[in-house]
């Protein structure tokens, strides 16, 4: 079959799929899938984020009553047009405020149909992203850059819609994205300087994602930068980004009282201490983007005992002083095999691993070998690349990993595996008890949880036996010379530090808002919904004008987009 029969295949598809969606006629609509079809929907069939399987899910979902009317008659979806301008993607198509996309399998009777649709809102129309004065005459010239950045921070400062909380990545993103979108943001960060979040963790911190998939909206990284990025490079881009962009952000500022939200104005009332100076401040949202909670220290017994160095992996800064000592990191995760390897290059003695429970290990090549091998032709946009990992349905992607993905990535690293398994490291591939195994999808949503390692150096080290498992008990004190387990035995350790995660954002949540508007959002913050949908980022957390903003590089890029703007215009 040739590529013009495949376009003229999606063409005649998307027109059926368009006249059904147009006339309101959800039987025809739903009769485009397949059994097993998804519909992935950011914004267009509904003010939320949804993801629906099979028919009976689908035509319940576009059957939904709305302002008197069927959801798929509410929305308004018609005008499909195909994408010319997008190159090799005949299954690209337009909306009148967003994008689509989709995957056309043959069914056993020769129909074509659609495993997956992917619809977005890109923009509202008549609110594109915009930047005025891009040609740097500001006022044809009457007043100068500086001048102009100085009268928008002021209105900003003044009255700012959003307050964001938080000026890390995606803090910082969200801002930019606002800026565009023309609301007004400030953004709030504790630190005395951007970035210092990256600056303050421990030593050897590089991104374990490549450059090219951790990418900072609007800013690409220059060509000198390495693949895996320094955390001190990172900051100082971070930095250097939120002058760039001429975003408002308030060092050494934070929330010093609960903030109240009155529903009769649709305002909060924030106290903010910046510096020295007391500041209220009225915006209409609020946007948490504090990354990870607050460190996670277990509590054992004769933790004030112990003699040695007791610490949280975030507290870890200088390994060097601890040269000669034992080392003992709890946890086999991430966080910890970075620590570890810092220990052996500066000269611990000894340097153990406390694995508590199964750990599942992805080495850097077989990741970029997968997920981070672009499967898009060189020099496809990066805003594409989003779109397109995007339009696939998590929980779809799942299904899929379970399929099959995992053999492929035990393939590729079977020798690693065997080597750890070998010296008692103890691996798993399941996302949960009787879960199923985990491949290249199936790790990523474990990363959203604890539990893995991107392996980029570590492995090595524990099957050179320069780094030592400790492994199948768990802990049951401490004393003044280490730890004891459950089973009697005994680990002397000098140093002992605990890699053993961070607290839910739930619990940040409730340290800045408070237990009474706590109590009023959904139990869980981040991880995945039963759609398979990450739990209140970037849409609707349950409380008028809260929301949370948070994840990695790729999710804060491409959600930071998503829903503030239609609530702030009275749409949503």
């Amino acid at each position: 079959m040739t590529s013009d029969d495949l376009c003229a295949i999606s063409a005649d598809w998307l027109k059926s799929l368009e006249v059904a969606s147009s006339t309101g006629d959800v039987a025809s609509f739903v009769s485009h899938f397949p059994s097993n079809g998804w519909i992935r929907d950011l914004l267009c069939f509904s003010w939320n984020f949804r993801s629906l399987s099979g028919p009976n899910e689908i035509r319940g979902f576009l059957s939904e009553v709305v302002d008197g009317k069927p959801r798929i008659e509410h929305s308004g979806l018609r005008n499909f047009k195909p994408d010319d301008h997008i190159v090799n993607a005949p299954s690209s198509f337009k909306l009148p405020a967003g994008r689509g996309f989709f995957r056309l399998t043959q069914d056993v009777d020769g129909r074509w149909k659609a495993s997956t649709l992917f619809t977005n809102m890109q923009d509202l129309v008549g609110y594109e992203e915009s930047l005025a004065d891009q040609h740097g005459l500001y006022e044809d010239r009457r007043i100068t850059w500086e001048e102009d950045v100085d009268a928008r921070f002021r209105a900003i400062e003044a009255d700012p819609t959003v307050l964001i909380i938080g000026g890390g990545l995606s803090g910082l993103m969200t801002a930019a994205r606002l800026r565009r979108l023309g609301i007004r943001a400030l953004v709030i960060e504790k630190n005395a300087r951007v970035g210092d979040s990256w600056r303050q963790r421990y030593p050897n911190l590089t991104l374990h994602t490549p450059a090219g998939q951790s990418s900072i909206l609007y800013s690409p990284y220059p060509s000198t930068f390495p693949k895996y990025i320094p955390k001190g490079k990172l900051a100082n881009f971070l930095d250097s980004y939120a002058v760039d962009h001429e975003l408002c952000v308030w060092l050494s500022s934070r929330v010093q009282s609960t903030p109240v939200y009155d529903s009769s104005s649709a305002r909060w009332t924030v106290e903010v201490q910046r510096g020295d100076q007391k500041v209220f401040l009225n915006p209409k949202h609020v946007v948490l983007a504090t990354g990870s909670g607050s460190p996670r220290i277990p509590t054992w017994n004769g933790m004030d005992e112990f003699q040695g160095a007791l610490y949280h992996s975030d507290l870890h800064k200088d390994a060097e002083q601890f040269r000669g000592k034992r080392v003992v990191v709890v946890g086999a995760g991430n966080a910890s095999a970075d620590i570890c390897q810092d220990f052996v290059a500066h000269g611990a003695a000894e340097v153990k691993m406390v694995q508590r429970s199964a750990t599942c290990v992805i080495s850097s090549s077989a990741i970029e070998q997968t997920h981070f091998k672009s499967p898009f032709p060189d020099g496809t946009p990066i805003e594409e690349f989003y779109f397109r990992t995007n339009s696939m349905p998590l929980a779809f992607l799942l299904q899929l990993n379970l399929s099959g993905g995992a053999q492929h990535m035990k393939m590729l690293d079977k020798e690693l595996h065997e080597a750890l398994s070998k010296v008692g490291f103890n691996l798993t591939w399941e996302l949960s008890p009787g879960g199923g195994e985990v491949g290249v999808a199936g790790f990523l949503f474990k990363r959203l949880a604890a539990g893995t390692m991107l392996d980029i150096g570590c492995g090595k080290l524990i099957i050179e036996g320069k780094v030592k498992i400790q492994q199948g008990q768990d802990i049951s004190h401490l004393d003044k010379d280490g730890i004891t387990f459950k089973d009697g035995s005994k680990l002397p350790a000098d140093v002992i530090v605990l890699a053993t995660g961070n607290e839910p954002i739930m619990e940040t949540a409730r340290v800045l808002l408070g237990n009474e508007i706590t109590e009023q959002l959904p139990p869980g913050v981040w991880g995945l919904d039963s759609e398979g949908e990450l739990n209140q980022i970037y849409r609707p957390s349950g409380h008028s004008g809260l929301w949370f903003a948070i994840g990695g590089f790729p999710i804060s890029r491409f959600f930071s987009k998503h829903l503030i703007l239609a609530r702030e215009l009275g749409i949503a």
